[in-house]
C-alpha cells in the first residue's frame, strides 16, 4: 500500500490527499481523493475535523465529498440483503427496510480505486466500476494545484444498463488557522440570503454576506434548493482580522446550497446534480483558492 499520504507542492500550497482506504472504511464519504490539509506559504492552514469529540459525527474532516447523501443509487428497489453502490465507496448490503440514512454506519464491500501521483502537482484517481442490479457507473477524480489554486475535475460514466440519479457536494470541514467561528469571519455566499427566508438568531445577514453574531454553541443550518443555476457559481470565506481567506468555485450548474456547522468548523455545501442514462457521461469542476492579506 506505501505511505497512506500523497502530497501536492508548490510554492504556495502544500495539500495532504489521503489514500483510498486508509485513513477512513466508512460508509458515507467518497474514499477517492480525500483532502486532509491544506497549508497556504507554509504558515495558512484550513482544514479541521467535524467534530472534536471522536464518539460524534461520522467521521468527516478536510475537504472530503459525498454521492447520494439522502438516496444512494439503487437503494429505493434494493431488496433487503441484497447490494446498491455507494459512489465512491462500494457496495453496501441493504440491512432492513427502513429509509436510506447517511449517519448508519453499514459494512461496505468497496470498489477497487487506483490512485497515481502523475506529477508533483497532480494526482488521478480512477473507481472501476462494478455492476449491482444493473447499476455501474466509473468514477476518474483529478486533483492537482497551480500557485494557489487547487482544482478537483470529476468524470462520471454510467457504464451499467439502469439509470443513474444522485447528486455530488463536498462536505467542506474548515476553519481560518485555527480561529473559532464567530463576529470575526464573514462568508459570501452565490444569492441573496433573503430567499432563505427566516435564519437562526446567530447568523446577520445584509444581502449575500453571512456572518455570525456570537461563537455558534450549537450546530446551525441552512438550506436553499431554488433560485439558484448558473455554469460557475463560488462562495468565500474570510477571517476579517487576518485577511486569510477562502473561496469555492463550482463549474456546474448549481442546484442546492447548504450550509452547516459548530463553534468550531463552518461547511458551506454546493451541490451538483447527476442524471445519467446508460452509456451517458458528465464532466465538472471544483476550483478552491486560498488567500492571504498579501494576495
Amino acid at each position: 500500500m506505501g505511505q497512506s499520504k500523497m502530497q501536492l507542492i508548490n510554492d504556495r500550497l502544500t495539500v495532504d490527499v489521503e489514500r483510498p482506504g486508509t485513513a477512513y472504511q466508512g460508509s458515507r464519504f467518497d474514499w477517492s481523493g480525500w483532502i486532509s490539509s491544506i497549508v497556504l506559504d507554509g504558515m495558512h492552514t484550513f482544514a479541521t475535523v467535524e467534530s472534536t469529540d471522536p464518539e460524534q459525527g461520522t467521521g468527516g474532516y478536510g475537504l472530503c465529498n459525498e454521492f447520494g447523501i439522502e438516496q444512494a443509487i439503487g437503494y429505493t428497489d434494493c431488496p433487503v440483503g441484497d447490494s446498491f453502490p455507494k459512489l465512491g465507496v462500494g457496495l453496501i448490503t441493504r440491512q432492513d427496510a427502513e429509509d436510506y440514512n447517511f449517519f448508519k454506519p453499514q459494512p461496505v464491500e468497496p470498489f477497487i480505486m487506483n490512485a497515481e501521483q502523475e506529477a508533483a502537482d497532480r494526482i488521478r484517481f480512477e473507481v472501476e466500476p462494478r455492476d449491482s442490479r444493473g447499476y455501474a457507473v466509473r468514477l476518474v477524480k483529478t486533483i492537482s494545484i497551480a500557485d494557489k489554486q487547487l482544482r478537483i475535475d470529476y468524470e462520471l460514466d454510467n457504464v451499467g444498463t439502469q439509470a443513474i440519479e444522485t447528486d455530488e457536494y463536498y462536505h467542506n470541514f474548515v476553519h481560518v488557522n485555527g480561529h473559532s467561528i464567530g463576529p470575526d469571519y464573514e462568508l459570501t455566499l452565490p444569492f441573496d440570503l433573503e430567499q432563505v427566508g427566516e435564519l437562526q438568531p446567530v447568523f446577520q445577514a445584509e444581502g449575500q454576506k453571512l456572518s455570525w453574531r456570537e461563537q455558534p454553541d450549537k450546530d446551525f443550518y441552512l438550506r436553499l434548493d431554488t433560485g439558484l443555476g448558473g455554469e460557475q457559481q463560488s462562495w468565500m470565506l474570510q477571517h476579517k482580522p487576518s485577511g486569510v481567506g477562502m473561496k469555492e468555485t463550482l463549474y456546474a450548474p448549481l442546484y442546492r446550497f447548504a450550509l452547516w456547522g459548530k463553534g468550531h468548523v463552518v461547511s458551506p455545501e454546493m451541490f451538483v446534480r447527476i442524471q445519467l442514462a446508460p452509456g451517458e457521461g458528465m464532466s465538472w469542476s471544483r476550483v478552491y483558492e486560498f488567500s492571504d492579506n498579501e494576495g
